[in-house]
């Protein structure tokens, strides 16, 4: 719970350094860079998941509830502030790949959203009963991730 308690500090101290830098100086950097780096974390604790569920990694009990609650945390974060609208790789080429629609189309991003939320809180509840627990709700949390990605982001 401590570890929780830390990241959600983290990445709520880098969201404000983000928006007070952003509307500063009227660029975006720090709000991007908050948002790549919940991205990261996003990644890190669902490729613990998924090396389990692929048996790549032992499961680890502890270890898979750690990263369901993690993602759980990070899904309900109040990162709006990392989503200054502006800040998309239409109007940044280069330093984003958000696109445009995910404000101009809004609230359709917010629905993504909810799905992985939705899907976090079912994995939370039972990545530490069991890796066939893990397997059957994977699909759920990536197709959520998947969803929005697809929708929403440039392709490299």
């Amino acid at each position: 719970m401590k570890y929780i308690f830390k990241l959600t500090c983290s990445l709520a101290i880098m969201a404000v350094i983000g928006l007070g830098s952003a509307f500063a100086d009227g660029k975006f950097d720090n709000a991007i860079k908050a948002r790549k780096a919940l991205m990261s974390l996003y990644a890190w604790n669902l490729g613990q998941l998924g090396a389990m569920a692929k048996g790549d990694a032992e499961y680890n009990p502890e270890a898979a509830k750690t990263a369901a609650d993690n993602i759980l945390s990070l899904a309900t974060l109040n990162l709006g502030s990392a989503w200054p609208q502006g800040s998309d790789s239409t109007a940044l080429p280069g330093a984003t790949r958000a696109k445009a629609e995910a404000w101009t189309t809004y609230p359709e991003s917010a629905n993504i959203h909810k799905s992985l939320v939705t899907a976090a809180t079912t994995m939370a509840d039972v990545a530490g009963s069991g890796l066939d627990q893990v397997r059957a709700n994977i699909g759920a949390v990536g197709g959520a991730c998947s969803a929005c990605h697809k929708k929403f982001r440039e392709t490299e």
